[in-house]
C-alpha cells in the first residue's frame, strides 16, 4: 500500500478516479459487492481494512484514505465506536455507513455525530452519487480551510506591515481595518464595521474642495494620494499619508475601496520644530548684530553723557537733558542685553550648580515680584543631580517666566516651581531638540492664568512678539528665557490651553562627572574701585567714537595710551614701542584681524602685555558656546565709565 501513502487526502477529480478506502465490513461477501459496485463507476479503489477500533486507529494513522465505509453493526463493535475514533484522531475523512438495515431513531443519531450519510445495502445504486457528494463536500471544507488559513496569514501581514489598512464598500462603509487602525485611531472593529468613513475619522481641518477632488479620482477609477488630518477616537489630529485605491470586480466596477494609512503626526512636529528653530537662529544672528552695532553707539552715547555728567560745568536745565539721555540710553542697554541673551551671544560664566538652590535664593525675590495675591509653590526634588549653567542667567530666567506668569493671573492664583531628575530615551531627546539621550535635570514652572492658544504658542519666543497692551512689554521676556536656555546647551518646552494655564519645562544635562560638586550660588560681589595708573595700554577699536571715548577716559585716568583702529595698525605700532606695554584693550571682532589673534601676535612682540577683550556682542567662532577661555578677561559694551576703569585696574593689578 505504499503507493496510498504517497500523499494525504485529496478531493477525486475526473481526471484522477482514484479512491483510497478504508473499509470497515466484517462480511467478505458484502465487502466484495461493494468494491465491485465502486469499480464499476470507474474509481481505482486502493483499499485498507480495519476489524476493531484498534485497527482502526492505527490505520488511520498510518495511511491516509479519501473515505471510510462501515458497516452499522458489527461482531464486536458499530459505527458509533468508529465514528468515536474518527473524532479523536481529529481527521477529516468522510464517513458513509453502509449497512443491511438501519432503524430511524439510530440514523437520526449516527448524522448528529458526524456521519456524511448512510445507504442500505438493497439500494447500492445509490452508493456511486453518495460517494461524489460526500467527497466534493470534503474539498470544499479543505477549500475552506485553506481559504481561511490565507486569510489568516494575510490578516496577520497586514497587522504586521505598521500601516493603517481599511477596506469600504462602494459607499464607504467599512468592511475591514487592521490591528494598527485600531492602535491609531482606538476604534475596535466592532465599532467601525458598517458605519462611513467620514462619520468615523472626518476632521474639521480638510477643506471640501479636497474632498470632492477625493471622491472625483475614486469615482473614475484611479487611486488618490494626499496627506490629511484626520481625528481619533479621543478627539486627537493626527496627520497621515494616506493612498485610497478602488477595487473593481470582474467586470470592471467598483466593489469597494482600499486604503492604507501612515501615520506622520511626529514626522511632522519635528519638522515644524526645526524650520521654527531655523527661524529662531535667523532672527537671533540679526538680534546679535543688531545688539552689536547699538552697543557701539550706546557705548559712546552713555559714555560722553557720563563725562558731560561729571565735569560739574553744566547748568541746571542742560544736567537735567543730559541726565534724561543717559537714562535713555541705559533702557535702551537693557534691550540689547535681551537681544543678546536670546540670540545666544552672551558671556556666560557657567558653573556646577544645583538647581534647587538657585530656585531658593530667588524665592523672596519672586515673591515681591508676583505680588501678595498669587500663591508660589516649590516642589524640589530630593538628591536632585546638578547642571553646569550660569547661575545668573537661571536666576534670569526664573524671574522671566514669573513676570510672564504674573501677568497671566490678573486676578490671582499660583504659580509652581519644580525640579526633578528625568531619564530622556533617544526618541524623547530628539522630540525636544536635544542632543542625545541620557541623564537630564528639569526645571518646570506652572501657573493657573488664562492659557495661550496654538496661533499664539507658535511665536511665543520670538523677540518683539507680545498679547500685552502697548506699552506693557517689549516682547523680548521669553526670547530671553529661549536664548539663555539654548546657550546653556538646554531645551524649553511650552504647553497651555485657553482656560488652563501654562506650564513651561526647561530640561538641561545633568553633570555625570561624579568629581563635579555643585557650588552654593550666590550674587557676585560689586567692587567700586576706579584707580587710575601710569602703565601703557595699546588701545585698539575699528569704531572711531568709541576709540575716541575709551581713548579719553583712559589717559584722564593717567594711563598712557597708544591707539590703533585695527590689528595690523596695532601690530606696527607695537614693534615700534621699545618700552613695555602693560595692558592690550580691544575688540573681539574687527575686520582681517579679530581681537584674539591680534592678542597672539602681540604676545610674541611684547609677552608682558595682558588682553582685555570688549564687544558688542560675541559669535562662536571667537568665544566657543559664549563661555569665555581660562584667563581671559571680557568687558561687555556698552560699558560706563566706572566699569571700564574698574576692570583695567583690576587686571593690571593681577601678578
Amino acid at each position: 500500500m505504499s503507493d496510498i501513502q504517497k500523499s494525504d487526502s485529496k478531493a477525486v477529480s475526473p481526471e484522477d478516479r482514484q479512491l483510497r478506502v478504508l473499509a470497515l465490513e466484517d462480511s467478505p461477501a458484502d465487502f466484495e459487492m461493494i468494491m465491485a459496485v465502486l469499480r464499476q463507476t470507474g474509481y481505482r479503489i486502493r483499499c485498507e481494512q480495519a476489524d476493531s477500533p484498534s485497527k482502526l486507529r492505527e490505520r488511520l494513522e498510518s495511511a491516509p484514505c479519501d473515505i471510510i465505509l462501515t458497516e452499522f453493526n458489527m461482531r464486536s463493535w458499530t459505527a458509533f465506536d468508529a465514528l468515536e475514533v474518527l473524532k479523536e484522531s481529529g481527521r477529516d475523512v468522510p464517513l458513509l455507513v453502509v449497512t443491511g438495515a438501519l432503524l430511524d431513531e439510530a440514523a437520526v443519531e449516527l448524522l448528529k455525530r458526524g456521519a456524511c450519510d448512510y445507504i442500505l445495502k438493497d439500494r447500492l445504486a445509490r452508493l456511486p452519487a453518495a460517494v461524489e457528494r460526500v467527497l466534493r463536500e470534503k474539498a470544499a471544507r479543505e477549500g475552506q480551510k485553506q481559504a481561511e488559513i490565507s486569510l489568516v496569514r494575510l490578516r496577520q501581514a497586514v497587522n504586521a506591515s505598521g500601516e493603517v489598512v481599511m477596506m469600504t464598500d462602494p459607499e464607504g462603509i467599512f468592511t475591514f481595518i487592521n490591528s494598527e487602525f485600531t492602535r491609531l485611531y482606538g476604534y475596535s472593529e466592532a465599532e467601525v464595521v458598517g458605519k462611513t468613513t467620514p462619520r468615523i475619522l472626518k476632521s474639521d481641518r480638510v477643506p471640501r474642495k479636497e474632498y470632492a477632488d477625493f471622491w472625483r479620482a475614486l469615482l473614475e477609477k484611479r487611486p488618490f494620494h494626499w496627506e490629511i488630518v484626520n481625528r481619533t477616537k479621543a478627539r486627537r489630529e493626527v496627520t497621515v499619508e494616506s493612498s485610497v485605491s478602488p477595487i473593481l470586480d470582474e467586470g470592471g466596477n467598483i466593489a469597494g475601496f482600499l486604503g492604507i494609512q501612515r501615520d506622520i503626526t511626529e514626522r511632522r512636529k519635528l519638522e515644524q520644530q526645526f524650520r521654527q528653530a531655523q527661524k529662531m537662529e535667523a532672527v537671533g544672528r540679526l538680534a546679535g548684530g543688531v545688539a552689536h552695532d547699538f552697543n557701539n553707539l550706546l557705548t559712546v552715547i552713555n559714555g560722553f553723557s557720563d563725562l558731560l555728567l561729571s565735569d560739574g560745568g553744566l547748568g541746571a536745565e542742560q544736567q537735567s537733558r543730559v541726565e534724561e539721555i543717559r537714562k535713555a540710553g541705559e533702557r535702551a542697554a537693557g534691550l540689547t542685553r535681551q537681544l543678546l541673551a536670546f540670540s545666544r551671544q552672551q558671556i556666560l560664566q557657567p558653573a556646577v550648580l544645583d538647581l534647587n538652590d538657585v530656585v531658593s535664593n530667588v524665592t523672596k525675590m519672586l515673591g515681591r515680584l508676583i505680588g501678595e495675591d498669587v500663591d508660589l509653590a516649590l516642589v524640589p526634588a530630593k538628591g536632585l543631580s546638578s547642571v553646569k549653567a550660569d547661575p545668573g542667567q537661571i536666576e534670569q530666567v526664573l524671574m522671566n517666566l514669573a513676570v510672564n506668569a504674573r501677568d497671566a493671573m490678573p486676578e490671582g492664583g499660583k504659580l509652581t516651581i519644580e525640579t526633578a531628575n528625568v531619564e530622556l530615551d533617544q526618541a524623547r531627546a530628539s522630540a525636544y531638540m536635544l542632543g542625545k539621550a541620557g541623564p537630564y535635570v528639569m526645571l518646570a514652572m506652572s501657573d493657573t492664568g488664562h492659557g495661550m492658544d496654538a496661533a499664539t504658542l507658535a511665536h511665543v519666543f520670538e523677540p518683539f512678539f507680545t498679547t500685552k497692551e502697548k506699552g506693557k512689554g517689549t516682547g523680548l521676556g521669553l526670547a530671553t528665557v529661549y536664548g539663555i536656555v539654548k546657550q546653556s546647551c538646554g531645551s524649553i518646552w511650552v504647553y497651555s490651553e485657553p482656560g488652563h494655564g501654562t506650564t513651561f519645562k526647561i530640561y538641561f544635562p545633568a553633570v555625570e562627572d561624579a568629581r563635579a560638586s555643585a557650588r552654593p550660588f550666590a550674587p557676585p560681589a560689586e567692587r567700586n574701585e576706579e584707580g587710575g595708573g601710569s602703565e601703557t595700554i595699546l588701545l585698539v577699536e575699528d569704531e572711531a567714537a568709541v576709540r575716541s571715548f575709551a581713548e579719553g577716559l583712559l589717559r584722564a585716568k593717567g594711563y598712557q595710551v597708544l591707539e590703533a583702529n585695527g590689528g595690523e595698525a596695532a601690530l606696527r605700532i607695537a614693534r615700534q614701542t621699545r618700552s613695555p606695554i602693560q595692558l592690550l584693550l580691544t575688540d573681539l571682532v574687527m575686520p582681517n584681524m579679530s581681537g584674539r589673534e591680534l592678542a597672539r601676535e602681540l604676545s610674541s612682540i611684547h609677552p608682558e602685555a595682558k588682553s582685555l577683550f570688549m564687544s558688542g556682542y560675541t559669535d562662536e567662532a571667537v568665544v566657543r558656546n559664549g563661555s569665555l577661555l581660562p584667563g581671559q578677561a571680557f568687558i561687555q559694551k556698552p560699558f560706563t565709565r566706572e566699569t571700564m576703569t574698574r576692570k583695567v585696574r583690576e587686571l593690571l593689578d593681577v601678578m
